[in-house]
């Protein structure tokens, strides 16, 4: 299984980007998907989660109302649209994957520890 992130870039505060994550081998529809992001110097964080379906998504309250994740089954991909960027927004961002269905949903699509990851692309929010 391989996830492929795309999409990061400059953004401007108060600017919008998207990523865009597309996973290749496995079954993408039984996968948890997940955006994780890490500053140089800090730890990894989770950002957002979305389960199987689509229906349940799990946000860290940082980027609440400013993030939006999304699936496309039948794409196998996962996107996140980014508005209202902030400069501490900036981080090298990581898709991942989990086989998680029914646990992974709420706060379970942050406590999952994921069998996949991406590459990891690298978003910098400045003026």
């Amino acid at each position: 299984v391989q996830l492929q992130a795309s999409g990061g870039g400059l953004g401007q505060p108060g600017g919008s980007l998207r990523l865009s994550c597309t996973v290749f081998g496995g079954t993408f529809g039984s996968y948890a998907m997940a955006w994780f992001r890490q500053d140089p110097g800090k730890e990894r964080e989770f950002v957002v989660g979305i389960n199987w379906s689509g229906e349940s998504t799990y946000y860290t309250d940082s980027v609440k109302g400013r993030f939006t994740i999304s699936r496309d089954n039948a794409k196998n991909t996962v996107n996140l649209q980014m508005d209202s960027l902030r400069p501490e927004d900036t981080a090298v961002y990581y898709c991942a994957a989990g086989i998680c269905l029914d646990n992974c949903i709420g706060t379970g699509l942050l406590r999952y520890e994921y069998d996949y990851w991406g590459q990891g692309t690298l978003v910098t929010v400045s003026s």
